[in-house]
């Protein structure tokens, strides 16, 4: 894969109000700079969702993001993308899982396609995610899907419909969340959301977009042709350097991987090892 050069372009916008909506949570977001900067806050009462106005079929994604910090055990901090339909559900997630004070927030990534998800991986990441805003990107073509922290690939998930896996096949709304998931986030679930650090509050800025908007359509078809920079030919593979990157990441700071999990998957899904 090239290296990729975007600016905002036409979807970026001045101001979250010009594309993204809150979906819930609205009275939990305050924004500076005329909407450039955006702070959602979880407390006991509630957490706050946005998503894009506009669904899309394939492109690049990113935005910079700080995590809460201190006492965050059980707080899920997120920027995905997520399909219109729940018929054979697609989605493409970043989820910070939060944690004890002292302890590493983990990024958590996970695909479903065609409605079949479970395909978490987790990394330990090489800075703390809740001292500075640090930028997170999903590529997406029909070749394959790439998650990138500060430009390093951590993730590719290949389109191998022809050993009969599923691939994104709907138009995706760009969101992102605060929410209570201390149920499942921290130790399985064991450790529980000290109220007593609330609010907990996450920072989005430098909405970057260069995507396909899919306007009323319920598919991609007209997005999946040649002429978009992030179809062409130079977007199909890694290149030889990203590659390089994203073979240290996998095996430096990556702690979970679903294809390895044999308590969850005695046969590796046919996906993994592609």
């Amino acid at each position: 894969m090239q290296s990729v050069n975007c600016s905002n372009e036409d979807l970026g916008g001045p101001s979250i109000f010009d594309n993204y909506e809150f979906a819930w949570g609205s009275d939990h977001v305050r924004t500076f700079g005329g909407g450039t900067d955006v702070q959602i806050f979880l407390d006991q009462s509630s957490g706050a969702r946005f998503e894009s106005k506009a669904a899309y079929g394939g492109g690049y994604f990113s935005i910079e993001i700080k995590v809460p910090g201190r006492n965050s055990a059980g707080v899920v901090t997120t920027f995905y993308l997520t399909s219109v339909s729940e018929n054979g559900h697609d989605e493409l997630d970043f989820e910070f899982l939060g944690n004890k004070e002292g302890q590493p927030v983990y990024l958590q990534t996970n695909v479903f396609a065609e409605g079949k998800g479970e395909r978490e991986q987790r990394f330990k990441l090489w800075f703390d995610p809740t001292a500075d805003f640090h930028r997170y990107t999903i590529f997406w073509n029909q070749h394959m899907i790439v998650f990138y922290v500060d430009d390093s690939p951590i993730r590719v998930f290949k389109n191998n419909r022809n050993i009969g896996v599923g691939y994104l096949s709907k138009p995706m709304k760009i969101a992102a969340s605060i929410w209570n998931g201390d149920g499942w986030a921290t130790d399985g679930g064991r450790t529980k959301i000290n109220w007593a650090y609330a609010p907990f509050i996450a920072g989005y800025r430098d909405f970057t977009v260069s995507a396909c908007p899919v306007g009323d359509s319920d598919n991609i078809d007209a997005c999946i042709s040649p002429n978009p920079w992030w179809n062409q030919e130079g977007f199909w593979t890694l290149g030889p350097s990203e590659d390089h990157i994203y073979q240290y990441v996998k095996s430096t700071y990556k702690i979970y991987d679903y294809c390895t999990d044999q308590t969850k998957n005695p046969t590796p899904p046919p996906e993994c090892g592609q």
